[in-house]
């Protein structure tokens, strides 16, 4: 009799530890979700854009910021944040429109219907700031 009501108190204390433990989940979800809606209706008409970024090392990225009209090729590191080009719409390929379409793939956002990959822009403008060769 009392080996039976012990183990009737621990599954009932499993059950009540799993009851606590998918309330803290899913609390936890729905609370992320409204955080997240917060962020981006904050974000939303400002003039400031994360167009596309590229991680180059361990805590170290490639960005490109749409700034109004002007697009900015950033290198973001851990305590510094060194700007490597002042791009203008006609020297990057995009326009207004292309960023309806963007879609996300592999971890990074590309536009749709366009062909150049960031890492080709990336590849194009290091050839310009190239050092010239003796």
């Amino acid at each position: 009799m009392i080996l039976l009501s012990s183990s009737l108190t621990s599954f009932l204390q499993l059950l009540g530890v799993l009851i606590i433990f998918a309330f803290v989940l899913a609390i936890t979800y729905f609370v992320t979700k409204w955080i997240g809606g917060f962020q981006q209706m904050q974000m939303s008409g400002r003039q400031f854009r994360v167009v596309d970024s590229v991680r180059i090392a361990g805590n170290k990225c490639v960005q490109i910021l749409k700034l109004g009209d002007v697009y900015l090729v950033v290198a973001v590191g851990k305590d510094e944040v060194t700007m490597l080009a002042k791009l203008t719409e006609d020297e990057i390929g995009l326009s207004e429109e292309d960023f309806a379409g963007m879609t996300v793939s592999n971890g990074s956002r590309t536009a749709a219907g366009t062909q150049e990959s960031f890492q080709e822009i990336l590849d194009k403008w290091k050839g310009r700031f190239s050092k010239k060769q003796d």
